[in-house]
């Protein structure tokens, strides 16, 4: 990780089902590509080694012992590379044969993750060859070369800058409570999901929304990645799924149905994330209670860092097929504030300045519906145009015309005799066009609208904005001030 943000692959592989040289070739293949592009961390699918369809080739010792070679081969050829490397394989515990993540670094095997939730309806019968991580006591086994204990303890893996990864597979994600939720209150940041996710009509959507929404609701950045193209199509088809989610926003994924190798490539940044958590006290108040066991990586060297993500410049601005609802909904959001003070304070008249331009124009327009809403006359709205030194024939015809055309009150107060009194009253020279030559204008504008207001017996609607008052673009108890908005 540099300046917060970390570099992430999830990957889909070609695969050859029962294969497992073909396949950890490929999987050699993308991941020193990984490496030199600079990811930090790349996730496979899961059994990525052996394919995913075997079925009861599971229960022959040959292809389990070549899946084992395999991966030793995997281990001397990436030796030498930084890169931190997920890939699924089959692996025996004493009596059970488990599902399994395998987390692999400069040659070594830093933990070894088994599936806990086995699907077995359906279409899947997985229950047939694996036993569940909840089945499994702490053992230890001899693995490509490797001493490594196997156990169904939660684990999180901590790079040398301090990023901390869980992981989970495929079905895990599915249950009512997914092993990520422990893992994320635990301290991980990131999760990786080894999956193999068939096509059914409506599952992707479904899949998608759920990636999202387990991303967002654990804070995480999620790395999903599902096999495609090369497994079994005897009872289902994998399309190759790829997901990689930030907090609920998908930063990337992967092409469906391909027939080709993909790889997708992100930076995650760690440091929102740390951010958001610190900021909201429920997920900060669940965390009591969940622990787990921390496995440190290997340090690496550091590389030069390079912005890869593009951010919106206008973030606030909703993009053009989504502005029309949320446009809508912030109007009604607006609407509704309004209707609760006016039927709180059993007001029914509301006083706004009118100047012709887009502020007042949109505070108008709620008050228009949310008068409808409440079935209240629109001659209750009392439109007042304050025209002043500054004011152009083209904004104060807008004013009137938008009034008219909306059937509410009017009422029009120049108010440059009374701004050029005060200027006599302060001393001020009204040729200076200073800070004090405009804000005076404003604040007269307000006294006007708040004494009409007093007057009338209702509320002045403010007409300001969230980036007025980020900006600070706004006259200290002038416009800055209303009864409400």
């Amino acid at each position: 990780m540099q300046n917060g943000f970390i570099k992430i692959a999830s990957a889909i592989p070609a695969v050859k089902v029962a294969n497992c040289q073909y396949n950890i070739e490929q999987i050699e293949s993308m991941v020193k590509s990984a490496d030199k592009e600079g990811v930090e961390i790349i996730v496979f699918p899961e059994l990525s080694v052996t394919g995913y369809s075997c079925q009861d080739l599971f229960r022959q010792r040959l292809l389990l012992e070549e899946a084992e070679h395999a991966v030793g081969d995997l281990l001397e050829k990436t030796c030498n590379l930084d890169i931190i490397t997920i890939i699924g394989i089959p692996v025996v515990a004493g009596d059970l044969l488990l599902n399994c993540a395998a987390v692999i670094q400069k040659g070594e095997i830093l933990g070894i993750v088994p599936k806990t939730y086995l699907p077995n309806y359906c279409e899947f019968y997985e229950k047939r060859w694996f036993a569940s991580s909840q089945d499994l006591k702490s053992t230890d086994i001899h693995y490509a070369g490797k001493e490594i204990t196997v156990d169904s303890n939660p684990k999180i893996f901590r790079t040398a800058d301090g990023v901390c990864f869980g992981i989970e597979i495929c079905e895990d994600v599915w249950a009512p409570v997914p092993p990520s939720n422990k893992l994320a209150l635990a301290g991980a940041e990131l999760i990786f999901n080894l999956s193999a996710s068939d096509e059914l009509i409506g599952k992707h959507a479904y899949l998608e929304t759920l990636i999202r929404q387990q991303s967002a609701r654990t804070i995480t950045g999620y790395i999903y990645s599902s096999c495609g193209f090369g497994e079994s199509t005897q009872d289902v088809v994998y399309g190759g799924n790829a997901f990689i989610c930030e907090n609920g926003q998908m930063l990337e994924k992967a092409e469906r149905f391909s027939l080709n190798p993909q790889t997708i490539v992100t930076q995650i940044d760690v440091e929102k994330l740390r951010n958001e958590r610190r900021a909201n006290s429920t997920y900060m108040s669940a965390q009591k209670d969940c622990a787990a066991d921390y496995i440190d990586t290997i340090p690496v060297k550091k590389r030069d860092f390079k912005l890869e993500r593009t951010y919106n410049p206008l973030p606030f601005i909703p993009t053009t097929e989504d502005m029309n609802s949320s446009c809508g909904e912030i109007f009604s959001i607006q609407m509704m504030g309004l209707a609760k003070r006016l039927v709180h304070t059993n007001c029914k008249t509301v006083v706004v300045g009118i100047s012709g331009g887009l502020d007042s124009t949109l505070a108008l327009l709620v008050c228009v519906k949310t008068f409808d809403k409440l079935s209240l006359p629109r001659k209750g709205i009392v439109g007042v145009t304050m025209p002043g030194f500054g004011t152009t024939d083209r904004t104060h015809d807008n004013a009137v015309a938008l009034m008219e055309s909306l059937g509410v009150s009017q009422m029009e107060i120049n108010i440059s005799s009374s701004v050029m009194q005060h200027f006599i009253d302060i001393q001020h020279d009204a040729n200076v066009h200073d800070v004090t030559y405009e804000n005076s204008q404003a604040r007269e504008r307000t006294q006007i609208l708040m004494d009409l207001s007093n007057k009338l017996g209702g509320l002045v609607i403010g007409t300001g904005d969230l980036s007025e008052l980020a900006l600070g673009w706004a006259t200290y108890n002038g416009d800055h001030m209303s009864m409400y908005g």
